[in-house]
C-alpha cells in the first residue's frame, strides 16, 4: 500500500483537517483578492495569487495593509 494512501486511510482525520485547511485558506484568498482587485493594486494582487500562506498573509492583507475605499 501506497504510505500517503496508509496515511488517509489510518487516520481519517487528517483528510478532515486538510479539506478545512484548504477551505480556510481559499476563503480568505478570495476575500483578500477581491479587496486588491477592487483597490487595483496590482503587486498585493500578484502576491496573494502566488502565494499561499494558508490564510496568514490573506488576513494581514485585509485588516493590516489594505485600506477601504470610502463611498
Amino acid at each position: 500500500m501506497n504510505t500517503d494512501q496508509g496515511l488517509l486511510a489510518e487516520q481519517p482525520g487528517v483528510f478532515a483537517l486538510l479539506a478545512l485547511l484548504f477551505l480556510w485558506s481559499y476563503v480568505w484568498k478570495a476575500f483578500a483578492l477581491y479587496r486588491a482587485g477592487s483597490l487595483k493594486s496590482v503587486p498585493w494582487f500578484v502576491v496573494l495569487f502566488i502565494l499561499n500562506t494558508a490564510g496568514i498573509l490573506e488576513i494581514l492583507y485585509l485588516f493590516v495593509f489594505s485600506k477601504r475605499k470610502k463611498d
